[in-house]
């Protein structure tokens, strides 16, 4: 790899760690909006609610945002990090292996929980209530991975966010949930 790439590489590593602490800052914005747990009650009484159903969306897109933007970031740090990749599946297994991640079992059950709110969008306001109540007991996982994959690139790649507009609160906010690999910063 020479010189420019590498230094290209780079940037658009930094690029996508900034990316996660503004996925984390905005997806804590919209879950404080909410009192947890959410009810099928709560939900079925302000069924007209705008506001809270656009909360609750973007709660969605947010989690989701967050974890793609982990992942495209895991898989090119991975080739910085000069470990195989060919696939996800691999990049995960380094990353549990390296303790930035609690566990490949742990990401997937974010995927798949995020996943059902894709193709399920009924009217059961328990069903809603459950998955929201999921997601929102699955985000302190992804900001615990988010947390310590920002110290590994930072420790081990010498690699910061482009920008430090969102470091205090993405510290902040992820402090809390560096979970049970711990690596705190």
């Amino acid at each position: 790899m020479s010189n420019d790439t590498l230094h290209a590489e780079r940037m658009h590593l930094a690029g996508l760690l900034e990316a996660i602490q503004r996925c984390v800052y905005f997806l804590n914005a919209s879950d404080e909006k909410h009192a947890w747990p959410l009810t099928a009650a709560a939900l079925e009484q302000n069924k007209k609610s705008i506001d809270l159903f656009e909360s609750l969306a973007a709660i969605n897109e947010r989690f989701a945002k967050l974890q793609d933007t982990l992942g495209a970031a895991m898989r090119h740090s991975v080739l910085l990090s000069g470990e195989t990749g060919e696939t996800f599946l691999k990049v995960l297994a380094f990353y549990e292996k390296t303790g930035v991640i609690d566990s490949i079992a742990s990401w997937q059950l974010c995927r798949a929980t995020r996943n059902l709110a894709a193709h399920d969008y009924g009217t059961d306001y328990a069903e809603v209530a459950e998955h929201f109540n999921a997601l929102h007991s699955l985000i302190p996982i992804l900001y615990g991975d988010a947390h310590r994959f920002v110290a590994y690139c930072r420790d081990t790649l010498e690699a910061s966010p482009l920008r430090t507009d969102f470091d205090s609160e993405f510290s902040a906010i992820t402090r809390d949930s560096i979970g049970q690999n711990g690596c705190p910063t």
